[in-house]
């Protein structure tokens, strides 16, 4: 009986190994080419942590049958740290620091999806003792409650005509240039501002890459039409790969070292993160975090979906991940060396 359950768990095993290896591929297939199989890219950490304990149980058990996840974990080692950092990096200030900060503030709670009503104030004393020279929000709203005065300049874009929630670009030195890439029939979007810090001008780009409009919480997933829910997520990616083409378009034209941060909707693992990534970045995350890095409050598995990239030229010194339940996502923040 138990050579039974043992023969049954290695198929399932090898059936989920294959899948994982499978998505290694998931960062060159176009969504627009195969919107289904790029779905996947949503499933990679869970595949991940999946095969890890697989690993283990073989291991425990002294079964030579751990080598088939070990061996696709290990070949896809890039992906298993983006999910899952044992080390990071901590460095002191010095004048050459350049530090950053990015939170999809989810409008501030304006509609009490968390039960407080100082929300605004906690997110301004977060940013405030945190102090970044440059303050990316999304999801942003004038509430009168908040207060980022220590910023000098302010770049504020809306991209729908109700007006109601923009993305901003805080900054303590001065913007030489600015401007949005304006998305269409979306109210996701780029914005980007050129900053002059002292002899040295960075083009800092806030994203926000189409959003899927589905629940966070497990139940009500499992609740959902799966068929509509799979179609509206392949309809985002597909929007998502424009969005990606559109703003890398962009950064293709700069006379500037790029810096792009935000909430791309998206995982590491997926066409648009890897084609955005490919213009000579970074991730900071990946360079300097440690745990998980989880940036969104996913019930099913630890999602990290906003990202802080920088010029592979910069040293990345610190790279944190607040845990304060303030918005749906989590802020991040890093200190690069310039």
């Amino acid at each position: 009986m138990r050579k039974l359950a043992y023969k049954i768990i290695f198929i399932l095993n090898s059936l989920l190994a294959f899948v994982l290896l499978l998505s290694y591929l998931l960062p060159y297939v176009s969504p627009k080419t195969f919107p289904s199989l790029s779905v996947l890219s949503l499933a990679v950490p869970i595949l991940i942590l999946i095969n890890v304990l697989f690993f283990l149980f073989w291991a425990i058990q002294l079964k030579r049958k751990m080598i088939v996840s070990l061996f696709v974990l290990i070949l896809g080692i890039s992906h298993v740290t983006s999910l899952y950092k044992i080390r990071g990096k901590s460095s002191g200030d010095t004048d050459t620091v350049f530090s950053l900060l990015s939170y999809n503030v989810h409008s501030f709670n304006r509609f009490d999806w968390i039960a407080s009503d100082q929300i605004p104030q906690d997110i301004s004393t977060l940013v405030r003792e945190e102090n970044p020279d440059v303050f990316c929000a999304q999801e942003y709203y004038n509430n009168p409650d908040t207060d980022f005065s220590q910023y000098t300049y302010k770049y504020e874009y809306f991209n729908h005509n109700s007006r109601e929630l923009a993305l901003v670009i805080f900054s303590k030195y001065p913007f030489v240039n600015k401007g949005s890439l304006n998305f269409e029939k979306t109210a996701n979007n780029v914005i980007f501002a050129d900053i002059l810090k002292e002899s040295d001008t960075i083009r800092i780009y806030n994203v926000h890459l189409q959003s899927h409009k589905i629940s966070a919480m497990a139940n009500k997933l499992a609740s959902a039409d799966s068929e509509k829910l799979l179609k509206r997520i392949q309809i985002s990616f597909k929007k998502q790969q424009t969005q990606a083409e559109q703003l890398v378009e962009h950064m293709k034209s700069s006379p500037y070292k790029n810096i792009v941060m935000g909430d791309f909707n998206n995982t590491a693992y997926s066409y648009v993160y890897d084609k955005i990534k490919s213009e000579r970045l970074q991730d900071t995350f990946k360079e300097a975090g440690t745990g998980f890095g989880k940036t969104f409050k996913f019930s099913l598995f630890p999602a990290r979906i906003d990202f802080i990239l920088v010029p592979k030229e910069y040293e990345v010194l610190s790279f944190t991940t607040f845990d304060q339940e303030l918005s749906d996502h989590f802020p991040i923040s890093t200190k690069i060396k310039i």
